[in-house]
């Protein structure tokens, strides 16, 4: 692997700039050690905003135009598994750090009747309404006509490598962030 060449910038203070064809949004971020690294947070920060906007977008497209990426993936969350969720139990499988954010979300589906609260004792569980559901429903079968007909089946095996490198990864930022909080 080829290290990233130092060069002298405007001030000069020296900078390092990726390998010829690592394509990154920090340059100022590479490392000698993993030129990579950056290049997959680059690939994560467009693939995350690409895929957001395809979720709210397909979400409108079954006929919900007024969700934000946190509500369609909560709806989803809600129709997993046919379990009713507690909000700390939302929170945790998709690493919301923020559970005001995932609360009031959940407020908002309550209210435009994609999903149903249950009170048991002091626990309040979520599921999603019949609408809910036909929501996520025909949001399947926009994602099977728009996404799922246009994929190479071929690439089945590298996105199953890509899923697990990505929760490797996501367990390596968790930590870090651990790490630099004690700091």
């Amino acid at each position: 692997m080829k290290t990233p060449t130092p060069r002298k910038a405007a001030g000069s203070r020296a900078t390092t700039l990726p390998r010829p064809g690592g394509i990154v949004s920090s340059s100022h971020l590479v490392s000698p050690r993993s030129v990579e690294l950056s290049e997959f947070e680059f690939g994560l920060i467009v693939a995350w905003n690409a895929f957001s906007r395809w979720a709210v977008r397909c979400m409108a497209a079954a006929g919900c135009p007024d969700l934000t990426i946190t509500d369609v993936l909560l709806v989803h969350h809600l129709c997993h598994r046919a379990r009713n969720k507690k909000l700390a139990d939302i929170c945790f499988v998709l690493n919301y750090e923020d559970t005001h954010v995932v609360a009031y979300s959940l407020k908002k589906l309550v209210a435009g009747g994609l999903a149903q609260t249950d009170k048991l004792g002091k626990e309040v569980f979520y599921s999603p309404t019949a609408a809910g559901e036909a929501f996520v429903q025909k949001y399947r079968a926009v994602r099977e006509d728009c996404l799922v007909k246009s994929l190479d089946t071929e690439l089945n095996a590298d996105i199953g490598e890509l899923a697990r490198l990505l929760r490797t990864m996501s367990g390596m930022y968790d930590q870090a962030a651990r790490a630099a909080t004690s700091l």
